[in-house]
């Protein structure tokens, strides 16, 4: 992977910036008028409207279940994919306690000494690491936002020893926590392959079978002085596969794109937030469709969430499956590896849906 050993400028952490009491942003962290959060019309996160929350407790039990419950919820989880490429599980099956532990042992992490922090620093070659950038443009507009960026899978990228080790806690919990994730992900993958009519293992198998990918990223998102002129993560669809994301209860900032309007996601406690990557989107040749989304940021509240990604292995091709491909319904994407896909938000960041816009077949 074409990818430069180090960034374009030196890195300069959010989080001090707002530790420093500036009362404005510097000019690089200011968004353009049209990416500000404020110029679009916008749902408050009062609104009524909201992203599909979902109940998977008549598909995960192992209890006998009502086949017309179990029905209704496979066609919730069909309408949600269509439609909105978000949704929020509850009855999912990871221990509501590891999810708060982990979340807030990476808040500990994000307040330790920045010494402490800086041992992990990360570089654009692999990404993995503390870092505070995506993208390696020089000049680019930055996001108000600092990571941690870690592999999981393949186990051949995992590496526990660039894992954090204080607090001391962070290593075993973060194994568990992924460990309960992929099981997760193993699941839905199953759900989404038999509501586009293709066998129950054909997405997992798409993926790599046991091969699959899967990393973590914690965002740290720090208290900002001017959260009208910026974002905490521009506006992006998810490069890879599927995405879980465990959010900030307490302080709201993710924002679903919905024709013109940006929704304001209210997270439901215990939930995980998962939306569709577009991998996802080109395997089911558009029937279910990542959807763009964005971070906002706030004066008075630090906010942390954790994004775990399943992706496909990084050398096989991604193509429409056949069984979705007819004379009426041709193969809108051509095919193309994971690692040669990630390339492109590697090096330019977060650029609304412009990739796989990209990918799209000549007609």
């Amino acid at each position: 992977m074409n990818c430069l050993q180090s960034w374009p400028e030196p890195i300069v952490r959010v989080q001090s910036l707002s530790d420093s009491g500036i009362r404005a942003i510097p000019k690089r962290y200011v968004k353009g008028p049209s990416d500000r959060p404020s110029p679009l019309v916008e749902s408050s996160a009062g609104s009524d409207v909201q992203i599909p929350v979902i109940d998977l407790q008549s598909l995960f039990s192992g209890l006998p279940q009502d086949e017309s419950l179990r029905q209704e919820t496979l066609d919730s989880i069909a309408t949600a994919c269509r439609e909105w490429g978000f949704f929020q599980v509850v009855n999912h099956g990871v221990s509501h306690e590891l999810m708060a532990r982990t979340r807030e042992v990476w808040r500990e992490f994000f307040h330790l000494p920045l010494e402490e922090m800086q041992q992990y620093a990360n570089s654009p070659s692999t990404y993995e690491g503390y870092g505070s950038r995506l993208g390696v443009e020089k000049g680019a507009k930055l996001d108000w936002s600092d990571y941690f960026f870690l592999h999981y899978l393949p186990t051949s990228l995992r590496d526990q020893n660039k894992w954090p080790k204080l607090p001391s806690s962070c290593r075993e919990l973060v194994g568990k926590y992924n460990e309960e994730l992929v099981k997760l992900c193993g699941k839905l993958m199953k759900i989404l392959s038999l509501n586009l009519g293709l066998k129950e293992e054909y997405l997992q198998q798409a993926f790599g079978g046991e091969e699959v990918g899967a990393c973590l990223r914690i965002n740290f998102y720090p208290k900002c002085p001017q959260p009208d002129l910026t974002l905490g993560l521009s506006s992006h669809s998810d490069p890879g596969g599927m995405t879980l994301l465990l959010p900030d209860e307490n302080v709201a900032g993710l924002q679903v794109r919905r024709a013109r309007k940006w929704i304001t996601v209210k997270p439901v406690p215990n939930a995980f937030i998962v939306n569709i990557g577009d991998q996802i989107q080109v395997l089911s040749n558009a029937r279910y469709r990542s959807v763009e989304h964005r971070v906002i940021v706030n004066s008075v509240k630090e906010r942390v969430s954790l994004a775990f990604f399943y992706n496909p292995r990084g050398d096989l091709l991604v193509q429409p499956a056949p069984e979705l491909v007819a004379e009426d319904s041709p193969a809108l994407y051509s095919p193309m590896t994971y690692n040669e896909y990630r390339v492109f938000i590697r090096t330019r960041g977060p650029c609304g849906k412009s990739q796989v816009e990209s990918l799209k077949s000549p007609k």
